[in-house]
């Protein structure tokens, strides 16, 4: 094992944003090379924090990050405590699942009202739009992802369409809810795919297809209900 001098010595100085991530990423390497073994209780945190040249406060959040992934545990009173090498997988997956399960909740929130609004105000470019956004998403889900690209890609084309329908919502605090929620419920959609792909793409489309069609012929009710219906489909794959 390392001496403490010897460690020190091979440690840099971690100055780049996000720095909880980073401090995170050097002490997980730090356990899979041996250096704490299972069971062994990690330095304290001003101990740690002067080895990489950041605050204590960094250290915890980096702390929290990898008891988030199985490796380490808190002990009140006691200490931290090395519970594995490498991260658990099974816990990273359900943590991502959680946020996956509030992403959605979220957007049933925003999504469904949009669609009564879009049902009662939309105009023929609204309608254009919402069609053209459904016909993209109809070739995307004939080629199970969209023209072979990435699940990424698959993503933003889906997005399209719901932003598309909120437009048509003709409420400016509803589009600017959602562009200021998309940079976080992109993610966690793309990482839902990756964690549960979208099996039946036809009966996807469909319910995306129901809601286009109550909000071309104006009837309210039936666009936030087909929008509700849809986003809680996601939702119970998760539940």
């Amino acid at each position: 094992m390392a001496t403490t001098q010897h460690m020190k010595a091979r440690m840099t100085a971690i100055r780049r944003n996000p720095l909880a991530d980073q401090v995170a990423q050097s002490l997980a390497a730090r356990l899979a090379a041996g250096e704490w073994p299972l069971g062994q209780k990690l330095p304290g945190e001003t101990t740690l924090a002067a080895q990489l040249e950041v605050g204590r406060s960094t250290v915890r959040e980096a702390i929290r990050e990898l008891s988030g992934k199985g490796m380490l545990e808190s002990r009140q009173g006691s200490g931290v405590f090395v519970t594995a090498l490498e991260p658990n997988d099974d816990v990273e997956a359900s943590l991502r699942a959680a946020d996956i399960l509030m992403v959605i909740e979220a957007r049933i929130a925003i999504e469904a009202e949009a669609a009564r609004l879009a049902a009662q105000r939309r105009t023929p470019s609204d309608l254009r739009a919402i069609t053209k956004a459904l016909a993209d998403r109809g070739d995307a889900d004939s080629a199970a992802t969209p023209s072979g690209s990435t699940v990424e890609t698959y993503v933003d084309i889906d997005m399209a369409f719901h932003r598309a329908v909120i437009r048509a919502s003709h409420n400016p605090v509803l589009e600017d809810l959602f562009d200021a929620f998309l940079p976080r419920l992109r993610p966690a959609m793309i990482a839902m795919l990756r964690l549960q792909p979208t099996k039946d793409l036809p009966a996807d489309h469909a319910s995306h297809a129901a809601i286009a069609a109550a909000i071309r012929e104006r009837r309210a009710d039936e666009a936030a209900a087909a929008s509700r219906i849809h986003l809680s489909h996601l939702q119970a794959r998760f539940a």
